[in-house]
């Protein structure tokens, strides 16, 4: 790989800050879902069965708790793992790991209000992101082309 190409594998697109906000508007989308598709799993009480307000409002409690839970968990693992990056300054996937494990320590471990769940959840998350990360899982191949939004070459006028 010739040095400009290394260079331009490692220049960022967005800002450590930038990264974390889309990890956390990401993760309260997905949660959003998520809460969405839970809610209607679970069954209505009898007496709310015929009066729509109250069933809704659960709903989107429900939809609410579960968006907010995995912001949280998206905007704490990309801001740990953007800092572990920046102190380490390498890439690879322990950065990834130690941030999976902050958030699940951290986010769901507060939700659960134990330790021990707390350090499981952690140790899920790392090891979950450790896996992906260690397979080499990528959303972005770099095969050295360059893709513009617009073309570079001029319009032939006709006239």
């Amino acid at each position: 790989m010739d040095e400009a190409a290394e260079l331009r594998y490692y220049e960022e697109e967005d800002s450590p800050g930038m990264k974390t906000l889309k990890g956390a508007t990401s993760g309260l989308v997905a949660g959003t879902l998520w809460g969405a598709i839970i809610a209607t799993w679970h069954d209505v009480p009898r007496v709310e069965r015929n009066v729509a307000l109250p069933g809704l409002i659960r709903t989107l409690k429900m939809m609410g708790n579960h968006g907010l839970t995995f912001a949280a968990i998206g905007g704490v693992y990309i801001g740990v793992e953007q800092l572990v990056q920046n102190y380490r300054v390498k890439r690879d996937f322990i950065n990834g790991a130690v941030g999976g494990f902050v958030a699940g320590a951290s986010v769901l471990g507060y939700k659960g209000r134990s330790i021990p769940t707390a350090l499981s959840a952690g140790a899920a998350l790392a090891v979950t992101s450790g896996i992906i990360d260690g397979l080499g899982a990528t959303t972005r191949t770099d095969n050295g082309k360059e893709y513009y939004p617009y073309t570079t070459k001029k319009r032939v006028v006709a006239e």
